[in-house]
């Protein structure tokens, strides 16, 4: 596994070939919720952050600024293209690397696996969980200032629990994942 973070459009760009492979369209909310997921997932097995940056607790959920960004063309419509870095100087647009790291393509299968099928709504529903990181930053914005409205990472390990979908798991009858508590 890598020591460092990795840039979450590369993270984004190996879920969306993911999805291809399943078959499945993902919109930027949609793809906003599966990047927090795995995130998360990461933090919690590996005691340490998949991608550089931070999420923020957003109308519709979590959402990386820098990922959110780089999709946000393709609006409400399935995401057809692939996220790529602009030289800041010449404009010029380069492809990003490949995500070669095997244990992080895993877990990115295993959270599009799980997820990745899911609706947008019921992506947001999840990660609008009660107690959840997103609810406890908006929770307590309600009462006092909170900067920027931040999840932090900390708070994400600490409460991530607080959501009731696991990867890895068949999902139960009715709804995917409904009910499967997180291991």
């Amino acid at each position: 596994m890598t020591d460092i973070p990795i840039d979450p459009r590369i993270v984004c760009n190996q879920m969306l070939e993911e999805a291809d492979e399943l078959g499945v369209q993902i919109s930027n909310l949609a793809l906003q919720k599966l990047l927090y997921f795995a995130h998360a997932h990461h933090l919690i097995e590996q005691k340490k952050p998949l991608v550089v940056g931070y999420f923020e607790a957003w109308k519709y959920g979590p959402v990386h600024p820098a990922a959110y960004t780089a999709f946000k063309s393709a609006g409400e419509k399935p995401i057809t293209f692939r996220a790529d870095r602009v030289n800041v100087l010449t404009g010029k647009r380069s492809p990003l690397p490949d995500l070669t790291e095997p244990v992080t393509r895993r877990l990115i299968r295993k959270v599009m696996s799980s997820y990745g099928s899911m609706t947008p709504g019921r992506l947001v529903d999840i990660s609008h969980a009660i107690g959840a990181p997103w609810h406890s930053v908006v929770d307590t914005a309600r009462d006092s200032m909170a900067f920027g409205l931040r999840i932090s990472d900390d708070l994400i390990i600490e409460r991530f629990k607080f959501h009731k979908v696991s990867i890895g798991l068949k999902p139960a009858a009715g709804e995917p994942g409904e009910d499967t508590p997180f291991t």
